[in-house]
């Protein structure tokens, strides 16, 4: 089979069953879960059906290329009021969530795929349980992963309250800083870091024009690999989720925030289905899993974080990483300030994550896939699964 950026994300990759099972049991394990997908292509092999899903292929050829419309938009958008943008945002919202081909904001097919295939390989290998490596460190049932996008000078202005408000309920989380689309306050990135936050880039600009022309990209990118040595950053989110992970295999990165999961109302919508980090070429994707916070409460009207506490039940069901990207430029509006710090208190009271920051999460999986000069995962980190009658149980090693 051909490879391709997405070929290391297997089942078998994924679930690191220990002792090992022969891969002709896990290829017919994937074939019985395959109908779980409900794929509106039939996928050839797994490469196949990993393109499919976690590279979004099943949305056709022309998936990363911006619209003429849409190129023209970013080119009107700085000269148009952002009331205006917001209330075109709120007019498209329906037709957005009508046409979409994907579940939101839960899409559960790729998660239960993965479960799926768990349960076919145990009934098809006879076997009532079998051990494999935990999806988290110390049994934690999900995994909690706070960023931020810092647009403008003006939310770079409401950095130090957001991480105040965080750091007095007992969080920390990364800022991804845009190099040249204002003065960047070095003693504010500094002082974050000492802070125990992380550091990230944005693009370059946040113009929307990152990726306009393959040779756009290849010129920007020199410069933004320059910023993440400078910035001491090895995290990405490219501005607007604007995307092409063929492209992106240029940036020298460990990891990238750039994909999600489900969502309808980004430029280029669509979705990775996927919960979990995923390895992308050279590089360690975290997808965004939970709904951007401008979408939240400015395009869909929300007033309480219910919708994040939803989607946050069905990723602690499916022990999956519940990433939320929001931003200061946005969080100084009362309402969004609220109803984010809501969604703090709350997920401090559930305590079944690993609360990390984005190099925490793509130093473990990548520790956990055996990926490069990484220590090896010690014994406590290991979980049993258990077929009981038609459903699996998975229980944490202490």
């Amino acid at each position: 089979m051909p490879v391709n950026l997405w070929s290391q994300n297997t089942p078998q990759n994924f679930w690191q069953c220990d002792p090992p099972i022969s891969s002709e049991t896990w290829e017919q394990a994937v074939q019985c879960a395959m109908p779980t997908l409900g794929l509106p292509n039939q996928p050839s092999d797994m490469n196949d059906l990993l393109k499919l899903t976690l590279g979004e292929g099943q949305f056709g050829a022309h998936h990363w290329d911006l619209s003429s419309t849409r190129r023209l938009y970013y080119a009107l958008k700085p000269f148009i009021p952002r009331i205006i943008t917001r209330a075109l945002r709120q007019v498209l919202r329906t037709r957005h969530s009508r046409d979409f081909e994907l579940g939101w904001p839960i899409e559960a097919r790729y998660p239960r795929f993965q479960f799926e295939v768990l349960r076919c390989l145990l009934e098809l290998s006879g076997q009532a349980s079998i051990q494999f490596r935990s999806l988290w460190p110390d049994g934690k049932r999900f995994a909690l992963v706070l960023t931020h996008d810092i647009e403008t000078d003006k939310g770079q202005q409401f950095v130090r309250q957001v991480a105040d408000l965080e750091e007095s309920i007992g969080f920390h989380s990364s800022f991804n800083f845009v190099p040249e689309g204002y003065r960047v306050d070095m003693g504010l990135v500094n002082e974050l870091r000492q802070r125990g936050f992380e550091i990230g880039i944005h693009g370059l600009k946040h113009d929307g024009r990152l990726f306009s022309s393959h040779k756009e990209f290849e010129r920007r990118v020199e410069k933004i690999n320059r910023y993440l040595k400078d910035f001491g950053a090895t995290g990405f989110r490219a501005p607007l989720t604007h995307r092409h992970p063929e492209w992106m295999q240029s940036l020298d990165i460990e990891y990238d925030l750039s994909f999600f999961d489900t969502d309808p109302f980004e430029p280029i919508p669509g979705g990775t289905m996927s919960i979990w980090p995923f390895f992308l070429g050279h590089f360690l994707e975290l997808p965004y899993t939970l709904v951007q916070d401008y979408t939240l409460t400015s395009v869909l009207g929300e007033s309480t974080p219910r919708l994040w506490m939803k989607k946050v039940d069905f990723i602690e069901e499916y022990h999956g990483m519940a990433l939320l990207n929001s931003h200061p430029d946005y969080l100084i509006n009362q309402t969004s300030w609220d109803v984010y710090r809501q969604f703090l208190v709350l997920m401090k009271e559930n305590g079944n994550y690993w609360q990390a920051l984005p190099h925490e999460v793509s130093d473990w999986w990548n520790t956990r896939a055996s990926r490069g000069s990484k220590p090896a995962i010690s014994g406590k980190n290991y979980a049993t699964v258990i077929l009981k009658r038609d459903h699996l149980e998975l229980i944490a090693s202490t």
